[in-house]
């Protein structure tokens, strides 16, 4: 894997999974994380847990933020993990959010999510949070 240039600005993969065409909220986000000086890669509508993986690799992302507001978190959240590192990706940042019972958000960060952001978290709190994991991660 190559290695990422710790003064790079934050290039981030905002991705909609599975069946959910909501995509106003991950809309929302890629503004405010390009307006926080990230690089923004749109994932577009209905995009597989391995395609996630595949534009992280092809594009060499520090972060994904995925967003989902289906019931399908349990399944597709982790799943981008598992093709991550099926791929040897280790040092990306993933981070959900969307519309996500607090009982299920234990069980996301088991399987490898970092964080899970719900309805309502304010935007300097979600950038602050990838900011702060990116810097972790760039400096192992």
């Amino acid at each position: 894997m190559k290695q990422k240039a710790a003064s790079r600005n934050v290039k981030i993969l905002v991705a909609k999974l599975g069946l959910d065409g909501h995509d106003r909220g991950a809309l929302v986000l890629c503004r405010a994380f390009r307006d926080a000086g990230m690089e923004v890669i749109y994932s577009g509508l209905f995009t597989t847990p391995e395609r996630v993986a595949q534009i992280a690799e092809d594009e060499d992302v520090d972060a994904i933020a995925m967003s989902l507001l289906n019931g399908a978190h349990g399944t597709l959240f982790p799943r981008v993990v598992k093709s991550l590192k099926k791929k040897g990706i280790n040092d990306v940042l993933v981070v959900g959010g969307g519309v996500i019972p607090e009982i299920d958000h234990k069980q996301l960060i088991k399987a490898g999510v970092d964080n899970v952001f719900g309805p309502g978290t304010p935007l300097p709190t979600i950038i602050d949070h990838i900011n702060t994991g990116v810097a972790k991660l760039r400096k192992l």
